[in-house]
């Protein structure tokens, strides 16, 4: 990849994830960037302040990983559906927040555990919620530092949830105080979520009763001044090639030394969705860069990336200790498409999207999304998922423990005499985590396995699959298991092609 990255499109693609998590439409931040910045050209902001206002528009829900534990516990689970009904109200009255956002506290519950946790919101839920917004402005701080965006940016995020009044979160600070930047976006968001569930109407409602409450009186009184235009900035056809070209001048690019920096910064955000996966994007970066010095860089960025999907999922699915429903399954199965739909958005990482998407595949077509068999993912695909499933087994899950090191080896293995994960990329994958395993022969051609290449060959001999499990000591129903893999993969299906095809490859010393 030697293509330089504006920072504007990996902020766009990281707004992608922050949507997600906030239970919106993908592109709504876009769509609040339109709007912040035409706002901000309206009230005559210089270029820089402008800048603060673009990327604080694309980033205000950067810490939304920061409580979302928390968070979904205090109101039943999903935090994903609880911050899509807050959205319309944020900038609300007290009135508003417990009309529309209480009755769905506790939702899919019993009785009896609804209302514990409506009693828990109304007796706790202001300092809960208080606490969870300085998680939030703490975490984003951070990673926007990181990142390398500018001290304006950090500081408006700090105070992204402050409102005129000085009743916001998470300090209590009003008026002229709260960066402009912040008392801009803060209108612009709203306006955003408002005309898509209400229409202009409600969007002009909202501002004039609103005003000097939330908002500061100044910037909803020149939002109603251009309404109109305001508002039409949401309705362009490609709200992401739309910012892009909005972006205020000089465009920052990120240096190719702070890329994996920035990357990390990433891994982290959607780490940090739940503690059981804190540091999992991190270890399997580790794991699959060392598996393959010459493919490291592209197998290290593909891992950091591979979970940004995870914030389309609730906690109270991510943190569940019991099974989880078939429609549970089903939201946790479309978390790799969300994560190859954001990376394929910038140019720069489009070649790691697919290759992040297929981390949850399997070879033998029992993996999601897509349900994919070996022919249709790459190797390199093969072993993030081997990178992914090891390091996942050695940290603690809701529903168990974490595993040894040992037996998540044991584990690893179970899973490729299984058929589900590739042989050799198992082997490389524990080799790369110190384990002593056999090693993998590296020039076996179509990418068969060794112990492959032994049923091949007794096989090509005249050998009986019941025969050929004696020899190997294995059962005959695991012979049928690598006969029918070999065949795929050496694109052949009767023995006279396989055994033309080791004559030719020289496999049958």
């Amino acid at each position: 990849m030697t293509e330089r990255l504006r920072l504007a499109e990996l902020m766009a693609a990281l707004s992608l994830a922050t949507d997600l998590g906030m239970g919106q439409p993908m592109e709504q931040a876009l769509r609040t960037c339109l709007i912040a910045i035409a706002l901000g050209e309206r009230l005559g902001l210089s270029s820089e302040d402008l800048s603060d206002v673009y990327y604080l528009a694309l980033l205000r829900f950067l810490g939304c990983t920061a409580d979302a534990y928390e968070f979904a516990a205090m109101v039943g689970g999903d935090d994903i559906g609880i911050r899509a009904a807050i959205a319309p109200v944020l900038g609300g009255a007290q009135s508003e927040f417990a009309s529309r956002v209480m009755p769905r506290v506790g939702a899919g519950h019993g009785p009896l555990r609804r209302a514990r946790l409506v009693a828990g919101m109304v007796a706790g839920g202001a300092q809960q919620g208080r606490e969870g917004v300085r998680a939030g402005c703490e975490l984003a701080e951070n990673l926007a530092s990181r990142i390398g965006l500018q001290p304006g940016v950090r500081h408006g995020l700090a105070s992204a949830f402050e409102t005129w009044n000085g009743t916001g979160f998470p300090d209590g600070v009003a008026g002229e105080t709260i960066p402009l930047s912040s008392r801009i976006v803060f209108v612009a968001r709203d306006a955003e979520v408002l005309l898509r569930l209400g229409g202009a109407d409600r969007v002009r409602a909202a501002l004039a009763a609103r005003s000097g409450a939330a908002y500061d009186p100044a910037v909803a009184s020149t939002f109603l001044a251009y309404a109109e235009e305001l508002l039409n900035e949401a309705g362009v056809e490609s709200p992401w090639e739309a910012v892009l070209a909005r972006e205020p001048e000089p465009h920052p690019w990120v240096p190719e030394v702070r890329l994996d920096a920035t990357l990390e910064a990433f891994a982290d955000f959607a780490d940090l969705k739940s503690p059981f996966t804190a540091g999992h994007s991190r270890g399997v970066a580790a794991l699959a860069a060392a598996t393959s010095p010459v493919e490291a860089e592209t197998m290290r960025r593909a891992a950091l990336l591979h979970d940004l999907g995870r914030l389309s999922v609730p906690n109270g699915i991510w943190d569940k200790p019991a099974r989880l429903t078939d429609g549970e399954w089903e939201r946790v199965r479309l978390h790799p498409y969300y994560s190859e739909r954001i990376l394929s958005r910038v140019t720069r990482l489009e070649p790691l999207a697919v290759l992040a998407g297929t981390h949850h595949e399997r070879v033998d077509g029992s993996g999601y999304f897509r349900g994919s068999k070996r022919p249709e993912i790459p190797p390199a695909a093969r072993i993030l998922a081997a990178a992914d499933a090891y390091q996942a087994m050695t940290q603690p899950r809701p529903h168990r423990p974490a595993l040894s090191r040992d037996s998540a080896a044991g584990a690893l293995l179970a899973e490729a005499h299984a058929g589900r994960l590739d042989a050799n990329s198992v082997d490389a994958v524990l080799t790369a985590a110190g384990h002593l395993v056999r090693t993998a022969h590296e020039s076996w051609p179509a990418g068969l396995s060794s112990r492959e290449v032994q049923v091949l060959r007794l096989i090509c001999r005249g050998g009986t699959k019941k025969q050929a499990a004696d020899l190997l000591d294995i059962s005959p129903s695991t012979v049928d298991h690598h006969v029918r893999h070999i065949y795929d993969k050496i694109g052949v299906s009767t023995r006279a092609g396989a055994t033309l095809f080791a004559i030719e490859k020289d496999l049958l010393e």
